[in-house]
């Protein structure tokens, strides 16, 4: 009888960079696990909102579905008051604060004036102060001008906190843009400012989206301002009416959790329509700066 031998298979060589089975398992699990962490308490906060207040705190998922929580807000309290105030205040911050980020981040980037390197570092150093520790000079700087209970004041306000990171940002963008586009504009006869206007900032839509969000959700979401400056229920932007909802009189989980879902909506609309520039203004101003 004749035997026959079978030569082994040879294991076949993983590539160079090519994860093994445990490695991957271990990568997607991780990512499993994040999306879930990150993921579940906007959910929970949806699933609430739509519970009756007597089962606020249940851990079931939602047995009498209601609206009431959402009625009650916008029928029973300030809430759209709270909106326009917040409309009128983010709309300003932002058109504001998009413009002079972006004409402070131009001149950075392309003139050389006395003083440009202290401005620089001060845009940087304002960043490393904590917010909570502005808010007593800032409280008196609006008081002493009559701006406390005002939109005015509190726009200013967060424009102090958007701008400087936004202009370093903007520089950072700028500072991508071949200078011979401003050169063939002085050529054509613009104007310095013609120049940035029409040529430059046009080729800046990505870094316009980043500020613009940026400066966005620094009006929309913020707290700590909006309260202190902003006193009386009918004054209040939406996140600072929010805590109205649970104070150390009362908690009224239901009516929080529907409004700070209705203050969602908005945020995400935004990013929806800023997000496909969101990661090519980031990556463009990080390269050079």
């Amino acid at each position: 009888m004749a035997l026959t031998k079978t030569a082994a298979a040879p294991a076949r060589r993983r590539r160079r960079g090519e994860r093994g089975p445990l490695a991957a398992l271990g990568l997607h699990t991780g990512l499993l696990t994040a999306t879930a962490v990150a993921l579940f308490p906007p959910l929970w906060l949806l699933v609430t909102s739509f519970k009756p207040k007597s089962e606020s705190f249940t851990t079931a998922l939602v047995r009498h579905f209601t609206l009431d929580n959402y009625t009650h807000v916008v029928a029973d309290t300030y809430f759209l008051t709270w909106l326009g105030n917040s409309l009128l205040v983010v709309v300003g911050t932002t058109l504001i604060g998009v413009f002079v980020a972006a004409t402070a981040g131009y001149a950075l980037s392309r003139f050389r004036f006395p003083g440009m390197r202290p401005l620089m570092w001060v845009l940087l150093i304002t960043q490393m102060f904590p917010m909570a520790v502005l808010i007593v000079p800032l409280y008196n700087t609006m008081a002493s001008l009559g701006l406390l209970n005002q939109p005015v004041g509190l726009i200013v306000t967060y424009l102090t906190v958007a701008v400087p990171f936004c202009a370093w940002m903007m520089k950072g963008f700028f500072d991508t843009v071949p200078v011979d586009i401003d050169e063939s504009g002085r050529v054509d006869g613009l104007t310095p400012f013609g120049t940035f206007w029409r040529l430059v900032l046009p080729l800046a839509r990505p870094g316009l989206a980043v500020t613009g969000f940026y400066t966005f959700v620094t009006a929309w979401a913020e707290v700590a301002y909006a309260t202190a400056f902003m006193t009386g229920e009918e004054n209040l932007t939406l996140a600072g009416g929010l805590q109205t909802f649970v104070n150390r009189y009362g908690s009224d989980w239901g009516s929080m959790t529907a409004a700070a879902v209705i203050v969602a909506v908005p945020a995400a609309v935004v990013f929806g329509f800023a997000q496909r520039h969101l990661v090519a203004g980031l990556t463009a101003g990080a390269t050079k700066s």
